[in-house]
């Protein structure tokens, strides 16, 4: 009898690394023979010094050859497994994977499968209401959430087709246009309005601004933060409101607006900040604070590749726009 991990991704790692050797062994196969590739890290991987991690990975085409972003952490991230192409290895002796380290790659297929369009960049629900139609046309589309400054360095580096950012420059005034360079070009997409998530009811949020209610959960010791990953704009907006503390729960700092409304709709924070329609959708209070412009920097040498005149057309049909509006957003 073998007993596995109740998490789905724990349990599939503790397989393959230490089940499956033994039940060969006893079958007398060989060893398991895997399709391996090699891959360069773009960003810095943190890891728990003592324990070997496993850290699932999406493969992209680079300038220079394959790029694995990391795919998600965690034994339960079963969403990130199901979207991952393979997997890397840290060594119990290291306290982090290095951006730009040379990693081989476990492959989950004999082979890499080359998306036809890649997106890089900051996450939003809406972008899955334009992207189901190039789906639909039997189209693969790979979209990773690195954050808007993560998504403009990876298209910057040529890793990507698209990168959706929203980021305000103080200078100007203006949304995103500030941040592109030689190379690049804005698509407008979609406003959507940010805000403060927490469960209603919540007498330390209730009625209050966004602000005040930040304010109100910083004097409180016991009311716990969910934070978003750096380099997303979203956690731009947050560390302006928390004018350099940090409060309990701020290192919890996961990729996505559905993890965090997640987090507070299940008591393992009592705030964070996350966009209306999300917060909407799970029945939590919102507190808004700032309507942000969501557009996609463009690789202007990846223009004319069908993938994205598809994207394109998606994002401007009478389709998207109605689904778009229908979720809470306002297209461009």
């Amino acid at each position: 009898m073998v007993i596995l991990p109740g998490f789905p991704t724990s349990a599939m790692f503790t397989f393959h690394d230490m089940i499956v050797p033994v039940l060969r062994r006893m079958a007398g196969l060989p060893p398991r023979s895997d399709a391996k590739v090699s891959a360069t890290v773009p960003v810095r991987i943190a890891s728990e010094l003592g324990r070997t991690e496993f850290v699932m990975v999406s493969l992209v085409e680079g300038r220079g050859g394959l790029i694995a972003y990391p795919s998600g952490k965690g034994s339960g991230a079963i969403t990130s497994f199901a979207q991952a192409d393979g997997f890397l290895r840290i060594d119990a002796l290291a306290d982090q994977m290095p951006a730009g380290t040379e990693a081989e790659v476990t492959l989950f297929t004999p082979h890499v499968r080359v998306p036809d369009l890649v997106i890089v960049g900051s996450h939003c629900t809406g972008l899955d209401l334009v992207t189901a139609q190039l789906a639909h046309a039997g189209l693969t589309v790979r979209s990773i959430a690195v954050g808007s400054l993560g998504g403009l360095a990876a298209a910057k580096r040529g890793e990507c087709d698209l990168a959706p950012i929203h980021l305000f420059d103080d200078r100007s005034e203006t949304y995103n246009t500030p941040y592109l360079v030689e190379g690049l070009e804005l698509v407008p997409g979609w406003r959507r309005m940010q805000g403060i998530v927490f469960r209603k009811g919540d007498k330390r949020f209730e009625g209050l601004s966004a602000k005040d209610a930040v304010a109100a959960a910083l004097t409180d010791p016991a009311c716990i933060m969910v934070n978003r990953n750096q380099g997303a704009g979203t956690r731009i907006l947050i560390d302006r409101l928390l004018g350099g503390a940090r409060p309990e729960g701020y290192w919890n700092q996961p990729r996505s607006h559905n993890a965090v409304a997640a987090a507070v709709a299940q008591q393992r924070a009592d705030w964070g900040m996350t966009i209306a329609p999300v917060a909407h959708a799970v029945g939590l209070g919102f507190i808004p604070l700032a309507e942000e412009h969501y557009d996609f920097a463009l690789v202007t040498a990846r223009k004319q590749r069908p993938a994205v005149q598809a994207f394109l057309d998606a994002l401007g049909s009478g389709e998207a726009r109605t689904a778009l509006e229908r979720a809470g957003f306002r297209p461009a």
